[in-house]
């Protein structure tokens, strides 16, 4: 896990809402009115987290509309980014591709076999291991999907390595323009990272999470709306991030 992931794991929910109440807990002796407020603020925002209603609502803001064959058809490249590793997967041998990189590889594959363009795979090694992701994707892509892979980054660790490597690899060969494939909630981060890098983005985005109708089992909590809420939580942080780093630049 890189530094700004371990740091947005501990400033945003779920655990700044268990801090906070935590804290209310201790301010219960002192400050009553207050440490009551503490509790019943950061649980109920908690439980709305983790309301499916809640993180579709919040993922559907970052998610961007699919792309069209036509719109692929007019890259140099496909770009796959890894989406990171399974560790701890003693079928696969100890190391392998998790959900979300696999996702990634399957959608970058279709797109692949339908234009005919080359693949490029972007992934290292950010949280250890001995296996980088970019290494993984290319096994995976040439040994499952049969889909050959022509360029490999496996040393970046962030987005914006797998940009800047990317760029450095694929511009001198005079290739500018390039169909990004990643998660739909990750694309706004991912494209203006790689339009920062001097590329062109067409963003092919996939692993939709957000755009099913609503019914109503979407009221009932659960551990996986809160971790799309975390997720989406994360990506606007970014970019807030980045803007304010853009005003004092």
């Amino acid at each position: 896990m890189t530094f700004n992931y371990a740091l947005s794991s501990l400033l945003l929910p779920p655990t700044s809402l268990i801090a906070l109440t935590l804290l209310g807990v201790l301010m219960l002796k002192r400050r009553r009115g207050l440490g009551v407020v503490l509790i019943a603020g950061s649980q109920l925002l908690l439980l709305a987290l983790s309301m499916p209603v809640i993180a579709n609502a919040l993922v559907r803001t970052l998610e961007p509309p699919p792309a069209s064959i036509e719109q692929i058809k007019r890259a140099q490249a496909i770009v796959v980014l890894g989406g990171g590793r399974n560790l701890g997967s003693p079928e696969w041998g100890g190391e392998t591709v998790n959900d979300f990189t696999l996702r990634r590889a399957r959608y970058g594959a279709w797109l692949a076999r339908e234009t005919g363009l080359p693949v490029y795979v972007s992934g290292g090694k950010p949280d250890g291991g001995e296996s980088a992701e970019g290494a993984l994707l290319r096994e995976l892509l040439t040994r499952e999907f049969g889909v050959p892979v022509k360029w490999v980054d496996a040393a970046s660790e962030t987005t914006r390595e797998q940009a800047l490597i990317t760029a450095g690899d694929l511009k001198p060969q005079q290739i500018t323009h390039v169909a990004l494939v990643t998660d739909a909630v990750h694309m706004p981060r991912a494209r203006r990272a790689f339009e920062l890098a001097g590329l062109v983005v067409i963003a092919a985005p996939t692993s939709y999470s957000a755009q099913r109708p609503f019914a109503p089992h979407q009221l009932i909590p659960g551990p996986g709306a809160l971790r799309d809420s975390h997720v989406a939580l994360r990506e606007w942080a970014s970019q807030l991030h980045h803007h304010i780093l853009l005003m004092f630049d």
